[in-house]
């Protein structure tokens, strides 16, 4: 029996960005339709815009009509669930979004509970009764920025919970974002937002999450994607189907650097799964297919 080849997922933190369009997308790309390009250049998202607001069931239709087959949406689970209600009495919630989404098929690669800072392990019990009542046809994932998370007592108790419900802890890599002070407005803001955390490297499931967030400093930026790649490689070597999400500050080199990162890691795993063809981004006399 033949082994399928390993998997690596990889994407940004949106899939619409104007200043992409004749740059990493096709020159022409109309607004509203960059996710066929987008979903040819790299294989994830980090679905933030359901962070923010929910989409009407069309849109949802037209991103299942737009994605590459092999594509996948990670979601973040509405605010209002993770940080208004804090995951208190949210089934009702929480089964009307995935039910909204649930048309998107085997291209949901997820749902991701971001988690506020004030959440801590005295809230687990909340986090526990959502986790144990979620639907299993889907990946969870949950990210957490309380600092009694990262060791002691409050980390094994999270990890001990996660491992229970085969969930899995979104790892969050904000080292080079404050190794150096920013010097742009963008990297100012994103020292303001992100947190400081401690770096975590041991994923609990076969499908690990990393959100890697870079600095306005792109030699940082490279650095540290760069000593991602021997950790990544060892994962699909385990036989893991792992997903990187590149930030930076600006967002406008991050198709460039996530599709650069799966080239890179597939120098080191031969066998990876390539990326699909990038379309061509020609110039202002192409014209537009979509």
């Amino acid at each position: 029996m033949s082994i399928a080849p390993p998997v690596l997922h990889v994407g940004c933190p949106m899939w619409a960005q104007r200043a992409w369009v004749g740059r990493f997308l096709p020159y022409g790309t109309p607004s509203g339709r960059e996710l066929h390009p987008y979903s040819r250049l790299v294989n994830a998202v980090e679905g933030n815009t359901t962070f923010y607001a929910l989409p009407p069931a069309t849109t949802v239709a037209k991103w299942a009509e737009l994605a590459h087959p092999d594509f996948r949406f990670v979601f973040k689970v509405p605010r209002t669930i993770t940080h208004d209600q804090r995951l208190i009495d949210v089934d009702d919630e929480l089964a009307a979004f995935v039910a909204l989404m649930a048309p998107l098929g085997e291209l949901i690669g997820g749902f991701t509970l971001q988690l506020p800072p004030s959440f801590g392990p005295r809230d687990l019990g909340a986090l526990a009764r959502v986790l144990a009542g979620v639907p299993t046809d889907w990946r969870w994932s949950v990210e957490v920025r309380h600092p009694d998370f990262y060791g002691g007592p409050g980390r094994r108790s999270l990890e001990a919970l996660l491992r229970r419900h085969g969930a899995e802890w979104v790892l969050l890599d904000t080292i080079q974002l404050f190794h150096r002070t920013p010097y742009t407005d963008e990297g100012r803001d994103e020292w303001r937002t992100k947190p400081r955390v401690p770096l975590m490297i041991e994923p609990l499931t076969d499908q690990p999450i990393v959100r890697f967030i870079g600095s306005d400093h792109p030699e940082l930026t490279d650095l540290g994607l760069h000593r991602w790649q021997p950790l990544i490689a060892d994962w699909l070597d385990e036989g893991r189907t792992p997903t990187m999400f590149v930030h930076t500050p600006d967002n406008e080199r991050t198709p460039e650097l996530a599709r650069g990162f799966h080239d890179a890691v597939a120098r080191l795993v031969p066998q990876l799964t390539p990326l699909p063809e990038a379309l061509p981004v020609g110039g202002p006399e192409q014209i537009s297919l979509f």
